[in-house]
């Protein structure tokens, strides 16, 4: 080839679009539950390093241990309840809100939990 340029094939790749979550394209059960738990691993994750905080520290104030924190932290996080989550979230001087709502509009006052 001139100049030195080689040719390169692409290839084709096959794929299908997902209609939900990757979490329902994966066959998790209860995936709405599990994006609620992933959200939170996430946050928790956030706070732990806003905070500057390792594993040990944020297991400490969390009340979780160490080992099973490192687990949520890398996705395995089944085990764990949102309501265990959302308590270690709170332990680590952070609130949650809570906003229900239909099309439209607010129901009723907002939840705030917090430590």
């Amino acid at each position: 080839m001139p100049g030195g340029r080689r040719r390169t094939e692409t290839a084709e790749l096959d794929y299908e679009r997902s209609r939900g979550t990757i979490f329902a394209a994966l066959g998790i059960p209860e995936t709405e539950e599990h994006k609620l738990k992933a959200g939170l691993v996430s946050k928790l994750a956030s706070i732990m390093a806003e905070l500057r905080l390792t594993q040990t520290a944020a297991a400490e104030l969390t009340g979780i241990s160490q080992p099973d924190l490192s687990r949520v932290l890398r996705g395995r996080f089944r085990d764990f309840s949102a309501t265990r989550l959302m308590k270690a979230i709170t332990r680590l001087h952070s609130e949650i809100e809570i906003i229900v709502r239909t099309p439209g509009r607010e129901v009723g006052e907002r939840i705030l939990l917090h430590a």
